[in-house]
C-alpha cells in the first residue's frame, strides 16, 4: 500500500477553512439568539402594556362597599331627628333634632364630645323643621309668632402643637335673631325655605290651611356694606289642601307640593305671579309613595315606593316648555324607607324597613351595593362630604358606616351606550368630563371619541389611499429609474416631516384656505383627474414624429405644467363660481340653505393634512412591492403578447398584493393613531356626524388634551386609560387582519 503524503498548504488552508466555518457557526447562534431575545422582548414589552392598561382601568368596573364603624348611643331618643351627618374628616358625627338641639358625637368613642341649642324668644316654640340640601348643612326652624332661624352645622380645623383639632359648633348666616317672615305672626307650619347670600325664599301653610310663599331679596347698602333685605308675599291659589311633603329647588324657581298619589309643581320665579306649571300622576298600582327627594343638583327628583320601586324624574322640552318626566327606574328586594344623596354626585342612598342598605348611581342605572345591616327602625341618613361615609340614624343610634365609592358614573353602558343626561332632550352619545360647576356631572361616553377616530382616519384613507397606490405602481412599473431614484427618496422623506407641522400648517393655513376658496377645492378635486387623463389621451393621439422629440425619460414631467394650471384656474375662478352659485358665500349657504353645519376645522382639512402624513408609509410600502415582483413575470407576459396594462393587472398588482394591502393597512394603523394633526386641524367637539364639514375627536387626540388635567385615580384619569386601551385594541385588530390578509394573499399567487 502507498502512504498518502499530505502537502503542508493544503493542512493549513484546511485548517483557516474549519475555523473560519466555526467563526461563521458562532455568529448564525448568537445573531439567532440576539432575534429571539428582541422578538421576545417585543412581545413582553406589549404584553406588559396590555396588562398595565388593564390594571389601571379594572377599579372602574369594580361595585362599591360599605362597611360599618361603629355607632353612638342618642341622648334625647323622644325627639324625632331632623337631619345627621358628619365632617369631612368622618372623626365628629352631628345629629339636629326638631327640637332646635344639635348634639355632636366622636366618631372614635361614640360619646357626645359638644351640644347646642337654638336660642327661641321667650313664649315662642318650633312649629316646623326643614332641612336644606345636603351639600349645604343648613337648615331652619318655623316658629310660631311666624319668624324662621336660619342655622347650619360648621367644623373648625385648627393644627395646636401640629396636631389637627376639630371644633364644632353652628354657624347662623342672618345672625342668632329670629328673622320676620309672616308679618300677620301666624305660625309657619310646613315649612320650605332655600337660602342665598342675596336671596332667599320660604313657602309656609298657616293656621287656615292656606299656602304662603315669602321672598326675601338683599341689597348691599353702599355706605354701611349691611344687606337690605326687602320683603315680598304671595299666597298661593288652588294649593291642595292635604300636602305630605313639601319641597323648594334650589335656584329657588319651583315649588313641589306632594298631596297623596300627586306631585303639584309651582313656578315660583316671580312671587307675585305663582303658577302651576305640572301636575306628576304618582299614583302605581298596590304601591304608596314614602318618600321624594332632590337629586344633587336638584335637576332630577327621586321618588320612592314602599314596594322597593325608585323613580328618576327630570325635566324635559316638550311641546308645553320643560316638563317633568319619567326617566328610569330602579328596583330594590324590600320597601324604601327613607333616601340619601351625595354631595355632588349622582348616587343616593336607600334604607328599607328591614335594613337592606342600597347604594344606586342614577346616570349609569347601577345597583353599586346592597346589604342588610342591624338597622332596626331606620329613620334619617345622611352622607360625608366627601361621600365616603354614611351616617344612618336607626335604634336610638347613630351608625357610621365606610363607604368605598369612587366610580359609581362609569358603566359600560354608559360609556357605550347612549344616556339620557339630566337637561338632555334625548338619550345621546356625550363626551364632556369638565365643567365649571360642582353639581356638574361628568360625561364619558367613549363612543365619540371612537367614531371620531374611524372618521378622521377614512377621511385620512379616501385622500391618501389612491394617490399613494397609484403613484407606486406609476414609479414601480412605468417610471424611468433616473426619475424614480428622485422621486422615490423625496416622497420617503416626507414621512420624517414632523406631524406638529402639518398639524400647524392645516390649522392655520388650510382650513382658512379651504373655507375661503371651498367652490375652488371642489373644482380641483373634480378637474385633476379629468385633465390628467384628457392629457393622457392627447399624448396617446399625438404623432409619432412628435412623441419622439421628447426623451421618454422625461415623459412623466410633461403633466407638472397641467397640474400646476388646473390648480391656478381652479382658485381664479372660484370667486366667480361662489357669486354666481352661492349668493357670494358658500359658508353661509351650506350653512342657511342646506341646514348642515360648517366649521372652519374640519373633516376636509384633517383628511387632506392626516392624508399627506400618510401617503408617505403606503407609497413606500406598496412600491416596493410592485418593484419586487420577479422580472422573469412581467417579461414573460410581455413575451407572450400581452400588453403593459394586461401584465400590470393580471400579473403585477397580482403577485405584489399581499405587500400593496399590507401598506394600506400600516397606513390605517398610523391614520387612527394620528395625534398632533388631529389636534390641531379640528375644532375637538366629540360629536357624531359623518358630514365632512364638521370636526370630531380622537381617542388619541382627546388623551393628549385631557390626561395633563385629570387627577390621578379618578374616574376620568382612568377612562383616559381605557380609551388608550381601545386605542390598543384598534391597532392590534388592524395589524392581525392585515398579517391574516398578508398570508392568504401570499398563498394564493405565489405559484405565479
Amino acid at each position: 500500500m502507498e502512504a498518502q503524503v499530505t502537502q503542508p498548504g493544503s493542512t493549513a488552508k484546511s485548517l483557516l477553512t474549519a475555523k473560519g466555518s466555526n467563526r461563521r457557526a458562532v455568529k448564525d447562534k448568537l445573531t439567532q439568539y440576539g432575534v429571539t431575545l428582541g422578538g421576545t422582548m417585543v412581545f413582553v414589552a406589549l404584553l406588559l402594556i396590555f396588562f398595565y392598561l388593564l390594571y389601571v382601568v379594572k377599579p372602574i368596573f369594580d361595585g362599591a362597599d360599605v362597611a360599618p364603624v361603629m355607632s353612638a348611643d342618642i341622648q334625647d331618643k323622644t325627639v324625632p331627628t331632623l337631619m345627621v351627618g358628619s365632617d369631612e374628616q368622618n372623626e365628629l358625627l352631628y345629629r339636629v333634632a326638631t327640637d332646635g338641639k344639635v348634639s355632636f358625637y366622636s366618631a372614635s368613642t361614640g360619646h357626645l364630645v359638644n351640644e347646642s341649642d337654638i336660642k327661641l324668644p321667650a313664649g315662642v316654640s318650633i312649629v316646623s323643621s326643614v332641612a336644606a340640601m345636603p351639600s349645604e348643612q343648613r337648615f331652619a326652624f318655623g316658629l310660631s309668632n311666624g319668624q324662621v332661624i336660619i342655622a347650619g352645622v360648621n367644623f373648625s380645623v385648627t393644627y395646636p402643637n401640629d396636631k389637627r383639632l376639630i371644633t364644632p359648633n353652628l354657624r347662623f348666616p342672618l345672625g342668632e335673631a329670629p328673622l320676620q317672615v309672616n308679618d300677620s305672626g301666624l305660625p309657619l307650619n310646613q315649612l320650605s325655605f332655600v337660602y342665598a347670600s342675596d336671596k332667599m325664599s320660604f313657602a309656609y301653610r298657616d293656621t287656615s290651611g292656606r299656602w304662603h310663599v315669602t321672598r326675601h331679596e338683599g341689597e348691599e347698602n353702599m355706605m354701611t356694606e349691611e344687606v337690605e333685605w326687602e320683603a315680598t308675599s304671595e299666597v298661593i291659589k288652588d294649593a291642595p289642601l292635604q300636602v305630605d311633603q313639601q319641597l323648594m329647588t334650589p335656584n329657588q324657581r319651583q315649588l313641589l307640593l306632594r298631596s297623596a298619589g300627586r306631585l303639584y309643581v309651582y313656578d315660583i320665579r316671580e312671587v307675585g305671579d305663582i303658577s302651576l306649571d305640572q301636575v306628576i300622576q304618582l299614583e302605581r298600582t298596590k304601591a304608596k309613595v314614602t318618600d321624594v327627594s332632590l337629586l344633587a343638583g336638584a335637576s332630577s327628583l327621586l321618588v320612592s315606593y314602599d314596594d322597593g320601586l325608585i323613580l328618576q324624574y327630570f325635566q324635559v322640552n316638550g311641546e308645553n316648555g320643560r316638563q317633568y318626566q319619567e326617566i328610569r327606574e330602579f328596583k330594590n328586594k324590600d320597601g324604601v324607607k327613607r333616601i340619601a344623596s351625595e354631595f355632588y354626585r349622582k348616587s343616593f342612598a336607600t334604607v328599607s324597613d328591614s335594613g337592606e342598605l342600597n347604594l344606586l348611581y342614577t346616570t349609569s342605572q347601577r345597583k353599586l351595593f346592597s346589604k342588610t345591616f342591624d338597622l332596626k327602625q331606620p329613620g334619617v341618613m345622611g352622607f360625608s362630604p366627601r361621600s365616603n361615609a354614611i351616617v344612618v340614624e336607626a335604634g336610638d343610634k347613630l351608625h357610621l358606616f365606610s363607604v368605598e365609592n369612587s366610580h359609581p358614573e362609569v358603566s359600560w353602558s354608559a360609556m357605550w351606550e347612549k344616556v339620557w343626561y339630566e337637561g338632555y332632550p334625548e338619550p345621546k352619545y356625550v363626551w364632556q368630563s369638565t365643567s365649571g360647576s360642582d353639581d356638574f356631572e361628568a360625561k364619558l361616553s367613549l363612543m365619540p371619541l371612537a367614531f371620531g377616530t374611524l372618521k378622521a382616519a377614512l377621511y385620512a384613507m379616501l385622500f391618501a389611499t389612491p394617490l399613494a397606490i397609484a403613484g407606486a405602481i406609476y414609479t414601480a412599473y412605468f417610471m424611468s429609474p433616473k426619475v424614480r431614484s428622485i422621486v422615490k427618496p423625496t416622497i420617503e422623506i416626507m414621512e420624517a416631516l414632523p406631524t406638529v407641522i402639518l398639524g400647524f400648517l392645516a390649522g392655520l393655513w388650510l382650513a382658512p384656505l379651504i373655507e375661503d376658496h371651498l367652490p375652488g377645492i371642489i373644482m380641483l378635486i373634480l378637474m385633476l383627474p379629468i385633465g390628467i387623463l384628457l392629457t393622457a389621451f392627447a399624448w396617446h393621439n399625438l404623432p409619432a414624429v412628435w412623441k419622439q422629440r421628447l426623451p421618454e425619460v422625461y415623459q412623466e414631467l410633461m403633466l407638472l405644467p397641467v397640474i400646476i394650471f388646473i390648480g391656478w384656474f381652479a382658485f381664479y375662478i372660484s370667486p366667480t363660481i361662489e357669486v354666481v352659485f352661492f349668493g357670494g358665500d358658500t359658508r353661509l349657504f351650506i350653512t342657511n340653505e342646506l341646514g348642515i353645519t360648517f366649521d372652519q376645522r374640519n373633516a376636509l382639512v384633517v383628511g387632506i393634512a392626516m392624508g399627506f402624513a400618510v401617503i408617505p408609509t403606503i407609497f413606500s410600502i406598496a412600491e416596493d412591492a410592485v418593484f419586487s415582483v420577479p422580472r422573469h413575470l412581467s417579461n414573460g407576459s410581455l413575451a407572450l403578447g400581452a400588453t403593459n396594462w394586461q401584465t400590470l393587472t393580471r400579473v403585477v398588482l397580482l403577485t405584489a398584493s399581499p405587500g400593496i394591502f399590507s401598506a394600506v393597512m400600516m397606513g390605517l394603523g398610523r391614520a387612527v393613531g394620528e395625534t398632533m394633526i388631529v389636534l390641531m386641524a379640528t375644532g375637538n367637539t366629540a360629536i357624531m356626524e359623518w358630514s365632512v364639514f364638521e370636526g370630531m375627536r380622537t381617542l388619541a387626540a382627546n388623551i393628549a388634551v385631557e390626561m395633563p388635567e385629570s387627577a390621578i385615580g379618578s374616574s376620568h384619569y382612568r377612562v383616559l386609560f381605557l380609551a388608550a386601551f381601545v386605542l390598543f385594541i384598534f391597532t392590534f385588530l388592524f395589524n392581525t387582519i392585515a398579517e391574516v390578509v398578508r398570508q392568504r394573499l401570499r398563498e394564493r399567487y405565489s405559484s405565479l
